[in-house]
């Protein structure tokens, strides 16, 4: 069992997060790193599977085994599909002699430079110019990834290879040879080439689905191991268990993310703390894309508009109790505070409050002072407090929520105090864009937003173990509450430190590629 939890770490834990990295910076490493997952994750199913036969099956019809195996065969069609891309879809920008490949090519301003000392005569307006990835470096100058990270040219890529999956036009085109065996290669380009072009989209899309969601898989499998391991959830336990489990997976997930808007991850979005790139920088679809603080209030709604049906599922048929009337509560908050959010958000919302003035505003050319007209510049900047108004709320009301036990109660204290933590931190930050808010397309990072990051990821680590068994399981054991929170601390500043890594990973990447695609033009990086 021992081999089995450490191959599972290793695999889901540190090679699969730097596989999905470089799969999305397009690096010719992300297969390899997608081989080498698969072979630690096999390894860690065989020898699980040795377990099982020499052990009697202590938690029967867990959802851990069966969905262990669903995901293996899911990880090894992608990699079967990202083999494919190489000889279908393979031929990108960085590899064709085309003029057109390099319309959307990210890159620094000194490396355009060169570029056009090397061609004087192409067109300033075929290319895009950007300084950031996102990925965090310290100079505009030294800047070379893309502001929008690869995302951009991956589309296009992909749209251009999924149009001219086929071409016969190959003269001048490197194809990537994967095993460096001239009879593998042939036959993976023979049998690209039966490949109709609705399929090649299939696979695009399947490929890019998986490194979206694989990541959430591999914290659902590494949570139902834990759950399958200590026997816990268990009749109508399960009803808690999955509550917890739930609510405490969605703001871990939401630290996550909030740390990788610090870093600057969906800096095209103008999530990353800094003022949105319009259409011509990014596509018109990011362009559309919903304020972050849209979809955080979008989100909340969504949990009380759901839950305020599902919290009495553990009682059901039963008497309501006054703590079923607290839960209720707390998703009719959440339902209206994420209304609130969402309507503070929308522009023809604010259009109609200011409408007492439009009539006024439609004739300022009588009037003088016409730069008092002028948008303030905290229009040009999201800050909307609901968000951390309904977390900061529902802090305060866990904090001094009754629990069958001392140590339940001390345990919802503590999360429920990160949760107040995170909203006073978001209001640091609302404070800081308010008094400068972002100039600038590349990420602000301000300080405070790590503090946000570091409660909500600890705060929902501790309110999954929260749960009923889990804490039973800590009384039996003579454990107090500051266990678990002590162990939560260590295991949040690791986990914070290794997205800084693998993030950083996914910037080398797409700055190696880059400088690969320089030198195959001939182009000093």
């Amino acid at each position: 069992m021992l081999a089995h939890i450490g191959l599972m770490t290793v695999a889901w834990f540190f090679i699969l997060p730097t596989s999905v990295m470089l799969s999305v910076a397009r690096s010719r490493l992300a297969l390899a790193t997608q081989v080498a997952f698969f072979i630690a994750n096999a390894l860690g199913l065989l020898v699980g599977t040795i377990y099982n036969g020499k052990t009697p099956d202590l938690y029967e019809n867990n959802l851990h085994h069966k969905l262990g195996w669903a995901v293996t065969w899911i990880v090894l069609a992608q990699i079967v599909v990202g083999l494919f891309r190489m000889y279908v879809i393979g031929m990108t920008a960085s590899e064709t002699n085309s003029d057109e490949s390099t319309v959307f090519l990210p890159t620094g301003m000194r490396d355009m430079t060169g570029y056009h000392q090397m061609h004087p005569d192409s067109s300033a307006s075929m290319h895009r110019y950007s300084h950031d990835s996102g990925q965090g470096t310290e100079s505009v100058s030294s800047r070379s990834n893309s502001l929008m990270g690869t995302n951009d040219e991956k589309e296009t890529e992909a749209g251009r290879s999924i149009d001219h999956p086929h071409d016969d036009n190959t003269e001048g085109v490197e194809v990537r040879k994967t095993f460096g065996l001239i009879a593998a290669d042939n036959l993976l380009i023979r049998l690209s080439k039966f490949l109709p072009r609705p399929v090649t989209k299939v696979m695009n899309v399947y490929y890019e689905a998986v490194d979206v969601l694989i990541l959430i898989f591999g914290f659902v499998l590494i949570l139902t191991g834990f759950i399958t391991y200590g026997g816990v959830f268990r009749g109508r336990n399960i009803f808690n268990g999955l509550a917890h489990s739930i609510k405490g997976g969605i703001f871990f997930w939401y630290g996550l993310l909030t740390l990788g808007r610090w870093m600057g991850c969906f800096a095209e979005y103008g999530w990353a703390w800094n003022v949105r790139p319009p259409v011509g920088i990014v596509s018109s679809r990011k362009a559309k894309v919903p304020s972050a603080e849209f979809v955080e209030s979008f989100v909340i709604f969504l949990y009380g508009s759901t839950n305020v049906f599902l919290e009495h599922l553990a009682s059901w048929g039963g008497a309501w109790t006054a703590q079923d009337l607290e839960h209720v509560s707390i998703s009719i908050m959440f339902f209206g505070g994420g209304l609130c959010g969402m309507l503070v958000e929308s522009r023809k919302i604010r259009d109609l409050l200011n409408g007492s003035l439009s009539r006024w505003n439609a004739s300022q050319d009588q009037y003088p002072y016409k730069d008092r007209w002028t948008a303030p510049t905290t229009y040009s900047f999201s800050m909307n407090p609901f968000p951390a108004l309904i977390i900061l709320l529902l802090g305060l009301m866990m904090s001094s929520h009754h629990q069958h036990s001392m140590v339940s109660t001390m345990v919802h204290k503590q999360w429920g105090t990160l949760f107040v933590g995170f909203a006073l931190a978001r209001a640091v930050t609302y404070i800081l864009t308010y008094l400068s808010p972002p100039s600038s397309y590349l990420p602000s990072r301000p300080p405070s937003e790590i503090i946000t990051s570091f409660c909500l990821i600890s705060g929902g680590l501790i309110f999954i173990a929260s749960n009923k068994d889990t804490v039973s399981a800590m009384e039996r054991h003579d454990l107090n509450a500051m266990f678990i929170f002590t162990v939560t601390m260590g295991w949040t500043a690791f986990l914070m430190a290794w997205e800084i890594i693998v993030l950083a990973t996914k910037g080398w990447a797409v700055r190696k590629r880059q400088q690969t695609s320089y030198a195959s033009r001939g182009t000093p990086a």
